[in-house]
């Protein structure tokens, strides 16, 4: 199904909780000087303008990385740090938003190396445009290249995963894409995200992947509105396998303040559920 477009939601408060935790942990993956490998499998187009049809036509980025930059609040360090990578990576570009290869190759260093999947045609291309040179980029299916590429030489690495959930079959496919990844490469950091929707997929989905790891994940949930109805999203979730052992700490302090700035007055409080190795 190639009919989702990212740029609708660019720079929302998904794409706020989502590219804070890839900086985190791309952060201290990087305190040691041994290559790593960055593994994204729905990379989509790599930057976003404000301006453009799909970003203007919501204006999702206004319920997210807007309200984080107009904030009149002292920020906590590792918000802070998300935001500065936001603004590397938006230099001479200020009304827009970076994807998540952006913000992995604003960071990545020489000895690095970056895998970028995305099967839609014009993402591809833009992606293709913006990092040739800087990344592999396949215009494949990220679940399935991603057996091809682990374990990294390195064995080190983090892998991204966050498709559309357009298909059903995408929650099937984070589970059998995350066990067969685990066989492979059983230290690697997996971060995975999802929408929080009033569908059963969506809603299980967090007890699915606690089997996969019950003993090293992390789990953070962010509500910006009263569930409604049975369509919509209210929130998303990022699920970690093989987790930092401080990025539990940094959520905690982060999670209440992303629940004041992006979040109405209905929605359910944040869930931070971890267990680190």
């Amino acid at each position: 199904m190639l009919s989702y477009r990212h740029g609708f939601h660019a720079g929302n408060h998904a794409d706020v909780l989502k590219h804070l935790v890839e900086v985190l942990i791309l952060d201290y993956l990087m305190q040691k000087p041994t290559a790593l490998s960055y593994i994204d499998t729905h990379a989509g187009a790599g930057f976003y303008h404000f301006a453009s049809s799909f970003s203007a036509q919501n204006r999702e980025f206004d319920t997210g990385i807007a309200k984080l930059r107009a904030s009149a609040l002292a920020l906590p360090e590792p918000l802070a740090r998300y935001l500065e990578v936001v603004a590397t990576c938006c230099a001479g570009e200020a009304e827009g938003y970076p994807g998540s290869p952006a913000i992995a190759l604003a960071m990545l260093r020489e000895q690095d190396k970056a895998h970028l999947f995305e099967l839609h045609p014009n993402d591809h291309q833009n992606l293709s445009k913006r990092f040739k040179g800087r990344a592999r980029i396949n215009e494949a299916d990220g679940f399935a290249g991603l057996k091809g590429l682990l374990p990294p030489p390195s064995k080190r690495g983090l892998v991204l995963i966050d498709p559309p959930y357009e298909d059903k079959n995408d929650y099937r496919n984070v589970i059998s894409a995350l066990k067969d990844s685990q066989r492979r490469f059983p230290n690697g950091v997996y971060a995975l995200w999802y929408p929080l929707i009033p569908r059963e997929e969506s809603k299980d989905l967090g007890r699915r992947l606690k089997a996969l790891s019950p003993n090293n994940y992390l789990h953070a949930q962010l509500c910006v509105q009263a569930e409604q109805g049975s369509h919509g999203m209210y929130g998303s979730a990022m699920f970690v396998i093989n987790p930092p052992w401080q990025l539990n700490a940094q959520l905690q302090e982060v999670m209440p303040v992303l629940q004041t700035l992006l979040a109405n007055d209905e929605s359910k409080p944040f869930v931070l559920d971890a267990v680190i190795a």
